[in-house]
């Protein structure tokens, strides 16, 4: 069969990895991809942008696609399932009505108090008078969050009433992040440890994924401006057995039953960013309605079961029949990005060191270390691989512990450069110091 993998970042030269190793598919086309999708075998680019919804479906319809899987949220948001399905065809996602849970902030929050599943106290506000007055009566850290898509950068951790206020008058008035910015989410700073919580979804029946920890933060020990991602590992030290099924009964079910009482029939990636706190208890900071990135890189380089058949298992309705299958080695995986990331950076500058690494080593192998090079960032430009993007590589590897992966995916990430390339040096610190 063909699979069509919609997006150009990290996660999405990861899942189309993935699903070019699965045992019914013969080709895997990305859309648009990136250089390490261009070079890695069995994988081609095509040149459709991620969100042109009616060339992907001619494309889908003129190739025979069986399955799309959708990388990035806003083809999601913008309704690509819901054209497909018209067509009749198969494409794994939320709907655009369901992916409202990422698509708006407002609406998330609003669902989450609605269906009493913990999370912080909030206000919204589309008047920036409104909103600063609030501020002038709450106490502080607080965080300020555009209501709609930012990229993952609209998200400021305000110490200070005045940083709010900044933050707040970017957003409504300065129209920093456009029209994800016309309305603007207040809610309280809660305390503790971050995980990420990925399932598949059919609708009804649930399949958990490997659990995983971001790093959003630009610098080390958690310091500095939001990003789209640092770097991950997984599994996520801090959620034992009983952590996941208190997440399951208190979030993931509530979440999925919730929707059904709305008239929404949720398929696809759901994942729920938790804030563990020191009472034990996770509180949802935010929904996305995709895999995130950079948690999908370690997490398909452990899944050992078959991502495609999980995929159309869930389309078909019939996810309980289905088992998630793990290595249960951990996985950690480096962001390398450009030199002013997450602000403005340069575009064009050649990668060096990418030559022997692109077919390192795969996931299926029984021992010892492996590791891959995941593209996000990148391009392919009279032959040269070049940066495109503020994320470039997620340098990604397992080791018998997490201790190993990491040095794994360091030892990797020390061979590739370009001009002003960066990295943090603590990824996975919070796991190590356990």
């Amino acid at each position: 069969m063909n699979v069509l993998v919609v997006g150009s970042g990290g996660r999405e030269h990861a899942l189309a990895w993935k699903s070019r190793y699965s045992e019914v598919v013969d080709q895997v086309f990305v859309a648009p991809g990136n250089a390490g999708t261009a070079s890695d075998e069995g994988l081609k680019n095509i040149s459709i942008n991620a969100e042109d919804i009616e060339s992907l479906l001619e494309f889908a319809k003129n190739e025979s696609i069986d399955l799309t899987i959708v990388g990035p949220e806003g083809p999601l948001v913008a309704g690509i399932v819901d054209r497909f399905s018209e067509e009749g065809l198969k494409c794994f996602g939320p709907t655009a009505r369901a992916a409202q849970l990422e698509g708006s902030k407002t609406f998330a929050k609003d669902f989450l108090a609605d269906n009493q599943i913990p999370t912080a106290a909030y206000r919204s506000f589309v008047d920036v008078h409104d909103a600063l007055s609030y501020l002038d009566g709450i106490e502080f850290p607080v965080v300020v969050k555009a209501d709609g898509l930012a990229a993952g950068k609209g998200v400021v951790i305000a110490e200070t009433r005045h940083e709010a206020k900044k933050a707040v008058e970017d957003m409504l008035s300065s129209n920093r992040f456009g029209d994800a910015g016309s309305t603007v989410v207040i809610e309280e700073f809660l305390e503790g440890e971050e995980v990420s919580y990925i399932c598949i979804v059919d609708g009804e029946n649930i399949l958990p994924m490997a659990t995983s920890q971001d790093h959003k933060a630009a610098y080390e020990g958690d310091m500095g401006p939001n990003t789209g991602g640092m770097g991950a590992y997984s599994p996520a030290a801090v959620v034992d057995e009983r952590m996941h099924q208190v997440i399951m009964e208190q979030v993931m079910i509530p979440t999925v039953q919730g929707l059904r009482k709305m008239g929404i029939h949720y398929v696809g990636f759901l994942y729920a960013g938790l804030m563990i706190g020191k009472d034990g208890c996770p509180r949802v900071l935010e929904f996305n309605c995709r895999f995130g990135d950079p948690e999908t890189q370690p997490i398909m380089m452990r899944l050992k079961s078959d991502l495609v058949l999980h995929c159309l298992a869930a389309i078909d309705g019939r996810l309980n029949r289905e088992k998630a299958v793990w290595d249960d080695r951990p996985a950690l995986g480096v962001v390398l990005a450009s030199e002013g990331y997450p602000g403005s950076y340069k575009k064009g500058l050649v990668i060096s060191g990418l030559d022997t690494q692109l077919s390192n080593s795969s996931s299926d192998e029984s021992s010892g270390i492996t590791g891959k090079l995941f593209h996000a960032g990148t391009d392919v430009q009279s032959g040269n691989i070049i940066t495109a993007g503020g994320r470039v590589i997620c340098s990604t590897a397992l080791g018998g512990s997490l201790l190993e992966a990491q040095k794994a995916a360091y030892a990797l990430a020390e061979s590739v450069s370009w001009d002003g390339c960066w990295y943090r040096r603590d990824i996975g610190f919070k796991a190590l110091g356990r």
